[in-house]
């Protein structure tokens, strides 16, 4: 994979620079300019895939998630992600708090108090409405979106990317992961169109995100400062946001994304210490108990849930979409953790990426959606109403309904600066991932290109939100990561075959032959139980890679 050494394009693939900022711009040239048309065929298709998406989605998630904790607990926990004396680059605290803040922050804000409020109105998993049971179901099921399944998709990118870049010295991109199934036909057009898949993903994904920010950002804002909310405030908002991040982003990983990671997770903090102390506390720590343990007794249940009796819509609604979201993010953040990441072995990786994004989750999800169920259930407030009249208002009307005095506008105002902070993060790292897969891998690509690719996500994020909105992002983001699920699943095939090389310890006792892997024909393996390299005949052993 060759950069240019001179141009416009230098540091940068030039040729896969130019088809991905084409594709884009096509995409932002008919949305914007045929908003109805564009809305009604992402509509269209995103019908049409439903049935198809309703199993597959669900059985690559579930997948996943099984691969991830096999990868965490078994045979290779120890496999370190760079050599076996490396140790990590970043602090556990900052670690967890980049990895979180770039992988759920806007979107958890944006739905912590909707969606509890919505699966509490109707799902296809408890047959009372709107009392105290379906509030614990609304929260489990908010948790399961939330939680294990999406963090799986996450996590398996990352350890992917960062096992091939740091172990192997493979370049940090997409492709390398498909390294010992392709050969070197990775370095032609196969490895291009996958890169450029990750990249598809990636922007539609980001804009999502970005689009829903947005909307919430300008519900704050009327709420507090009376701002009228409009389509033309939000493209003012989203232009500015994207201006601060593409500053921000040329600082580097190291010191603009850890300070802005590290300040929204104090201020997250700040805020749910605010809610345990003012809000109903003894109700928020019971309901987020028993609704965590709904969570853990339901979740291969809801892993496999398919609507095979097609009596609801609600998996198309929410598990569809979500599982969608994730994927599409998946390069974005799967590369952005593995950045991170050099260092931790799988074990620690696992642990870490699961476990610890998945209790805040809980926590956070717990203690916004929980206030907003008891104001539901025991205030009188109508928050059903006010969330199906505007769901992107649904977080500050919580926060008002708290009558707590002029303490609700001070939250309501940290809320939006925490709104706007993670938007940044996001959209900085966004801008970061996308550079690095298209200069080849390279840590460090050209700060012009950053800039551009900023101006390009806020072209894409605004004629979306033009187009139609909230239904108009759903429906792009799940057409978008459909052609990248199949790109994971060939990266599961390209993990296995390489760790079926490295070095384990025996099993028990004296036993000296290594490790036979069930993927591993006899043919294999030697006299000696040595395995033989034959995984791929157009390449050498993984631990001497030809390209760089």
């Amino acid at each position: 994979m060759k950069v240019a050494n001179v141009g416009i394009f230098k540091g940068m693939n030039r040729k896969m620079s130019i088809i991905s900022i084409l594709l884009i711009l096509i995409s932002v040239f008919f949305t914007g300019y045929f908003p109805n048309k564009s809305e009604n065929f992402l509509q269209n298709i995103r019908e049409f895939l439903n049935p198809f998406l309703e199993w597959y989605y669900v059985l690559l998630v579930a997948f996943l998630l099984f691969f991830m904790i096999w990868l965490g607990m078994g045979r290779y926990r120890n496999v370190r992600l760079g050599s076996d004396a490396e140790q990590p680059e970043f602090t556990f605290f900052s670690w967890v708090s980049m990895l979180f803040a770039a992988g759920t922050g806007v979107g958890i804000l944006f739905w912590s108090v909707a969606q509890p409020i919505m699966q509490f109105q109707n799902n296809p998993f408890t047959n009372s409405n709107m009392d105290p049971e379906a509030a614990i179901v609304g929260l489990s099921l908010s948790y399961f979106h939330w939680g294990l399944n999406g963090w799986a998709i996450f996590s398996f990118i990352a350890i992917t990317m960062a096992y091939f870049a740091y172990r192997h010295n493979y370049p940090l991109t997409i492709r390398s992961a498909l390294y010992p199934i392709l050969g070197r036909r990775v370095d032609g057009v196969l490895g291009d169109v996958v890169d450029i898949l990750a990249v598809f993903g990636t922007i539609f994904g980001i804009a999502t995100t970005l689009g829903l920010g947005v909307e919430q950002m300008n519900a704050g804002l009327s709420h507090v400062l009376g701002v009228k909310s409009s389509i033309s405030f939000q493209l003012i908002v989203m232009a500015v946001i994207m201006l601060i991040a593409t500053i921000s982003v040329v600082s580097g990983v190291s010191k603009g994304v850890k300070l802005l990671s590290e300040g929204n997770f104090w201020l997250s903090i700040f805020v749910l210490a605010f809610l345990l102390v003012y809000g109903p506390t003894q109700y928020l720590i019971g309901v987020t108990i028993e609704a965590t343990g709904h969570y853990v007794q339901n979740i291969i249940r809801l892993t496999f849930h398919t609507n095979v009796t097609r009596d609801s819509d609600w998996q198309t609604v929410w598990t569809v979409f979500f599982w969608g979201w994730w994927i599409a993010w998946s390069p974005f953040v799967g590369m952005f953790i593995a950045r991170i990441s050099r260092g931790r072995t799988f074990g620690e990786f696992v642990a870490g990426v699961l476990l610890t994004p998945t209790l805040i989750t809980i926590i956070w999800i717990g203690l916004f959606g929980g206030t907003a169920l008891y104001e539901q259930l025991f205030t009188g407030k109508d928050v059903v109403g006010a969330v199906n009249s505007d769901v992107s208002s649904a977080l500050f009307i919580m926060l008002e309904n708290m009558e707590v005095g002029f303490m609700s506008e001070i939250m309501s105002i940290l809320m939006i600066v925490l709104i706007a902070t993670y938007l940044i993060t996001s959209a900085n790292a966004g801008t970061l991932v996308i550079t690095t897969i298209l200069a080849s891998g390279s840590i460090s690509p050209p700060s012009g290109h950053r800039a551009l690719w900023g101006v390009i996500m806020t072209l894409l994020t605004g004629v979306l939100i033009v187009a139609g909105g909230l239904q108009t992002l759903q429906a792009a983001v799940i057409t978008a990561a459909l052609p990248f699920s199949v790109v994971m699943i060939v990266m599961i095939a390209g993990l296995l075959k390489s760790l079926s090389l490295e070095d384990t310890p025996a099993r028990s006792g004296n036993e000296q032959i290594a490790v036979r892997e069930p993927w591993i024909l006899d043919k294999d393996v030697g006299e000696e139980g040595t395995l033989i390299d034959e995984l791929n005949p157009d390449i050498k052993k993984l631990e001497e890679p030809e390209y760089k």
